[in-house]
């Protein structure tokens, strides 16, 4: 699906014209809000909760939401859409769908299969001769219309989710667990797949990860997780300083490299961060 003749991804924390963050999700029943105790010996406390724990991949869709959206409230971005100038063409919804990248038209033809009626589905045609370009050709105004009231469907809500997983969120889970990783490497591989896409070039996630491995051994290779991490996090910075539309790194260097400094391998709330230099809690 991923088109290596395009340049990595998107995400360069332009603030689309969204809903104000809203409160953090609130903790499963029993679970602690977390603190110094439970980040004790790198969170060893709630690392066995994976990121498919359904409330820390809410932490995680809000984390991805900061940097990409520059709001906590990701479930307001489903109707997001706007081109940001970084060469992919239109960039829309929770994970920022490009036109020209074919994730978008991916989604568009899913939505389609589910809902043949909808909004959207008028603008295969172009979106299938823009994939590949920056170009609006056949789209413009109408088409950012359309995914406005596409937007309020529950239908493309599912299928903005699920292709989310399809493409982003499973694979860069599973291959993290693959590596040793607990919840914090598994976010990061999920934010470097989200933003520079899955491909195996130096500047896609494929890339990235055979770069940290010639400088650390994975956890599953016997290394250790935090010097791996941070062999990971210097070769997802490199690939983000390649590109001016990713060139501020601060969702590694004031998010990601802030937990693992602390220990928290287990992405454990209280969470304080900062992208772009807005500040962000997530208290529990």
């Amino acid at each position: 699906m991923w088109n290596t003749s395009v340049a990595p991804r998107k995400g360069n924390g332009v603030a689309p014209a969204a809903a104000p963050a809203g409160p953090p999700a609130p903790a499963p029943a029993g679970k602690a809000a977390g603190g110094a105790a439970d980040r004790a010996a790198g969170g060893a406390a709630d690392s066995a909760a994976d990121l498919t724990d359904p409330h820390k991949k809410d932490i995680a869709m809000q984390l991805v939401s900061s940097a990409e959206n520059s709001s906590l409230d990701w479930k307001a971005q489903y109707t997001y859409v706007e081109d940001i100038g970084d060469g992919r063409g239109y960039t829309g919804g929770i994970v920022g769908f490009c036109s020209g990248t074919g994730d978008m038209l991916d989604l568009v033809q899913l939505y389609t299969q589910r809902e043949p009626g909808n909004p959207l589905a008028a603008y295969l045609p172009a979106l299938r001769k823009v994939n590949g370009s920056d170009s609006h050709a056949g789209l413009g105004s109408g088409f950012v219309s359309a995914w406005h009231t596409a937007a309020s469907d529950p239908a493309f809500q599912q299928a903005q989710n699920d292709e989310r997983d399809r493409v982003y969120f499973t694979p860069s889970v599973d291959r993290a667990k693959q590596d040793g990783l607990h919840a914090l490497g598994q976010f990061s591989y999920y934010d470097a797949m989200v933003m520079h896409g899955p491909g195996t070039d130096p500047v896609s996630f494929g890339g990235i990860r055979a770069t940290a491995m010639k400088h650390a051994r994975t956890p599953a290779q016997g290394g250790d997780e935090k010097t791996y991490l941070n062999a990971f996090l210097d070769a997802r910075k490199a690939a983000m300083l390649t590109e001016a539309a990713h060139d501020d790194t601060s969702r590694v260097d004031t998010e990601q490299r802030v937990f693992l400094a602390a220990g928290n391998l287990g992405l454990n709330p209280p969470l304080s961060w900062k992208t772009y230099g807005d500040p962000y809690t997530i208290a529990r």
